[in-house]
């Protein structure tokens, strides 16, 4: 069998992890507290596909989820020690040719002293949304008009 091509990044409590599968089918995700398993077969070539990834952390499998849409499978990976960061994925340092960095969702958080910790409560929501089309913003865009402050005014016009 073939290894799925992923993504992955990591945030303060939780780790992402993207398998790359168009149409997959009998899709099963495996989390163990030191390692995850992910099966599938691609609908456009049926080809299997499995991945078994040693973890560089601990994590709690009871609170790991999984999701699939038509064009991948997200698995978000609850840290057993919240807080601490993980430099990669994988235990052991040798490059995997299937993973890379999703450098589209990384975030340096260890300098921040405050980070929107809500990113596993949206992913639980879009975990239960129904349908694939309304997936919910994981950035938190929408909620720009949320909360009134001074800036709100009119700005004067320019001369």
């Amino acid at each position: 069998m073939l290894p799925a091509t992923a993504k992955w990044y990591d945030r303060r409590d939780s780790v992402f992890v993207e398998f790359c599968v168009e149409d997959s089918e009998d899709v099963k995700v495996n989390f163990d507290k030191s390692k995850m398993e992910f099966s599938c077969v691609s609908g456009t070539d049926n080809v299997k596909l499995h991945n078994t990834v040693d973890l560089f952390g601990e994590i709690d499998p009871k609170d790991s989820k999984h999701r699939r849409t038509d064009r991948s499978v997200l698995c978000c990976l609850r840290k057993a020690e919240p807080g601490k960061s993980w430099p990669r994925l994988t235990k052991d340092k040798a490059k995997c040719n299937w993973l890379s960095v999703d450098f589209n969702n990384w975030k340096d958080w260890e300098d921040d002293s405050e980070e929107d910790l809500s990113s596993f409560d949206k992913f639980s929501e879009m975990m239960n949304s129904m349908g694939g089309d309304d997936l919910p913003d994981l950035d938190g865009a929408d909620e720009e008009h949320d909360s009134a402050d001074s800036d709100d005014e009119k700005m004067p016009d320019l001369e």
